[in-house]
């Protein structure tokens, strides 16, 4: 009878004995009761059989073996075993943030997208195979005119009869068609929306709204080549922005510049172009008129906008050369040009017109400028006077079968 009871007892508490023990370990290992149970279970289990340490916490393997050590060791030795178990967590976590901070950099890395290079877009010389021709003064253009301004002898011709683009040089045109109309200098022009490059996407400190007089215009667009000033003049002549480009038009086929065609009045259009010979023909003609050679020669100006004071230097620097005497000057640039150069200068005691297109670098233009004038002032040169120098035929490449080049 008092084994019956004993057994009966012991099935009626075994539940409730089970729950607090599964309770007391769910507050020891931090995790739900019902996991707890689980792990009670099989605790007892893993106790009953093999007499083994009870299971580790989650995730943390060096815990497991400080248990271990427990179950062989004295009270001291629990103690050490939650030492371990401190460090084991500590190691756990710098492991994680290790394990996060690298994440972290790989997807830093990951997000970073190098791009390739664009290419140089080539000028159309370049893409005629212009350059291949060769001189010899090695200039860098691979299009080289110089005229005697009063004998109309030509000293040197390198692709002179090539139709390029001519970028800003293009604005040449605009001040002799401005100076031609007559219209007041002193009228007060306004800059538009009109007037922003779309063509290219240039800058200007121009803004829209900026207010300055037809003279200060065509002062910028002559000395600083500003876009925005040559496309507000065209725009305001009589007519309109098509008017005047019908009037640079016009002005090219009466002084005989067949090879010379105007769509806009800045140049920022590659569908501006026209011929070394052509362009020689211009200056001479701008020449005439005294107000575009003392812009183009100027080497620095002041505009007021408002409050705002502005100042434009010179596009050329050998305007501030002493050993130049350079007496109107157009430089001009777009990828599809080169850089491109025309001058009316005094050089060995004679007045000559240099045009220099598709230089194929930012300052080779003025390279070739002072290679010219090193051989014009030559003792050479100046013994034989105004007869000159042969310097030989240049051969054309075969890419260009009808451009003639030749130095004389």
């Amino acid at each position: 009878m008092q084994k019956f009871f004993s057994h009966s007892f012991a099935r009626c508490f075994q539940p409730l004995f089970g729950a607090a023990c599964a309770v007391a370990l769910a507050l020891t290992l931090g995790v739900a009761p019902a996991e707890a149970t689980t792990k009670s279970k099989t605790a007892s289990k893993s106790s009953a059989s093999t007499k083994q340490a009870p299971p580790k916490a989650a995730g943390n393997s060096k815990a497991a073996k400080s248990g271990k050590s427990a179950k062989k060791v004295s009270a001291s030795g629990g103690s050490k075993a939650r030492a371990s178990t401190s460090r084991g967590n500590s190691v756990a976590r710098v492991a994680a943030s290790t394990r996060s901070k690298g994440k972290a950099t790989v997807s830093a890395k990951r997000s970073v997208v190098r791009l390739p290079a664009e290419p140089a877009r080539q000028s159309f010389g370049q893409l005629y195979g212009l350059h291949d021709t060769q001189d010899p003064l090695s200039l860098k253009s691979s299009v080289a005119y110089v005229l005697d301004q009063d004998t109309n002898e030509v000293l040197i011709s390198k692709n002179s009869q090539a139709v390029l683009p001519i970028a800003s040089i293009t604005k040449l045109m605009t001040a002799v068609v401005v100076s031609e109309s007559q219209q007041s200098l002193h009228e007060v022009l306004t800059i538009s929306q009109d007037d922003v490059d779309t063509e290219k996407g240039s800058s200007s400190r121009l803004q829209v709204g900026s207010q300055l007089t037809r003279g200060e215009m065509l002062h910028l667009a002559l000395m600083s080549s500003e876009n925005r000033a040559a496309n507000a003049l065209g725009r305001h002549h009589p007519g309109g922005l098509s008017s005047f480009v019908a009037a640079m038009n016009s002005k090219a086929r009466q002084l005989g510049m067949h090879d010379t065609r105007y769509v806009e009045p800045t140049g920022l259009s590659s569908q501006n172009q026209s011929s070394a010979q052509d362009l020689a023909t211009l200056v001479k003609v701008a020449y005439n008129f005294p107000l575009i050679r003392e812009l183009s020669t100027s080497a620095e100006y002041q505009v007021s906008i408002g409050q705002r004071q502005l100042n434009y230097h010179t596009t050329n620097r050998l305007v501030l050369n002493p050993n130049w005497d350079i007496g109107l000057q157009k430089t001009g640039y777009i990828s599809e040009a080169g850089q491109c150069l025309v001058m009316q200068a005094q050089l060995a005691g004679r007045k000559l017109i240099l045009v220099l297109l598709d230089s194929a670098g930012k300052y080779s233009r003025i390279g070739d400028a002072e290679r010219i004038r090193q051989w014009l002032i030559s003792s050479d040169m100046v013994s034989l006077g105004a007869g000159g120098r042969r310097l030989g035929v240049l051969n054309t490449p075969a890419a260009a079968p009808t451009v003639q080049s030749t130095v004389h």
